[in-house]
């Protein structure tokens, strides 16, 4: 039971790193734009979303507002900053977009203060729901199922819709789609907000699960550039099952590694070391893939 309900914790986070990297691999990936704010558009979510649904009792309409105001938020960004960066050298979408780190840092510090949010479970998925005799949270489960949803409507609208042709097609050669009449600029806008909103649907649904308080986008961010290279830089369906494996390899490393450690060394040691080698594991699981197939797990398909 134990370890059936890690791996489901583990699931629980791929899908938050799958919801951080689907809107990321679609900026870094296909727009070849490198995005450190994401992480901060994830935490400007979960802030919105917290605010919201503690002044008005609904967390629905946090969920609501979150995209709404990170859509709202990506939109301003590309149009103010990020349009003037394209083309450039990665050198400068990084310092430009460490400078947005900060600026949303000391925002949401002068906004909410310097400490943390909490947001209830909503009343309706409050509980829990029996899985092989087990009871697991209802409002993790819930956050599965949403990832997954997000996943397929990722999927369907990149291979199976006209935008989805447009997209890959402008990341082959954007000047040939632009000469056919196709608004370049108005895609890339379009393509930056919907990653926006996704970070901040990944924060809205993270506020209930963990404290909601300043610089909580960097952490996962580094998870979230992991994720991307080992799936392939620019593939959705990479995005999808990395972040699966990323995340079942890290809650798994985390709950067990400290015990197994306790079979061959001191407990007092294991007790210390294992959580240091726990986080270790995504990162040397990244080397090996890189060592193994430089391009990643799955290569975009244009």
């Amino acid at each position: 039971m134990l370890l059936f309900a890690q791996l489901l914790n583990g699931l629980q986070y791929g899908v938050l790193l799958f919801l951080l990297a689907a809107g990321l691999t679609l900026v870094f990936g296909i727009m070849s734009f490198v995005n450190l704010a994401h992480g901060s558009l994830y935490m400007m979510g979960a802030y919105i979303a917290a605010s919201v649904a503690n002044a008005t009792g609904s967390f629905m309409l946090g969920l609501v507002a979150a995209l709404a105001g990170c859509l709202a938020i990506g939109v301003a960004l590309e149009r103010v900053a990020v349009a003037r960066l394209y083309g450039k050298d990665h050198l400068n979408h990084v310092l430009a977009t460490f400078g947005m780190i900060m600026f949303f840092n000391e925002l949401s510090s002068m906004l909410w203060g310097k400490q943390p949010l909490f947001v209830s479970v909503p009343e309706f998925l409050d509980g829990s729901i029996d899985l092989f005799g087990m009871a697991y949270p209802l409002y993790r489960f819930a956050v599965i199922a949403v990832g997954l949803l997000v996943a397929v409507l990722c999927y369907w609208m990149i291979h199976r819709t006209r935008l989805g042709m447009l997209i890959r097609a402008g990341a082959n050669n954007a000047a040939m789609v632009g000469a056919l009449g196709i608004n370049i600029k108005f895609l890339n806008a379009l393509l930056f907000a919907v990653g926006a909103a996704l970070a901040g649907l990944a924060g809205a649904v993270a506020g209930p699960i963990l404290s909601v308080q300043v610089g909580m986008g960097e952490p996962v961010l580094i998870a979230t550039f992991v994720v991307i290279v080992i799936g392939g830089i620019g593939s959705v369906k990479g995005a999808f099952y990395s972040a699966l494996i990323v995340g079942v390899v890290d809650t798994m490393g985390r709950a067990f590694l400290p015990m197994v450690l306790r079979e061959m060394v001191s407990r007092q040691l294991a007790d210390a070391a294992g959580p240091a080698l726990a986080s270790l594991l995504i990162y040397l699981l990244m080397a090996t893939v890189l060592a193994l197939r430089p391009q990643g797990l799955f290569v975009a398909k244009r």
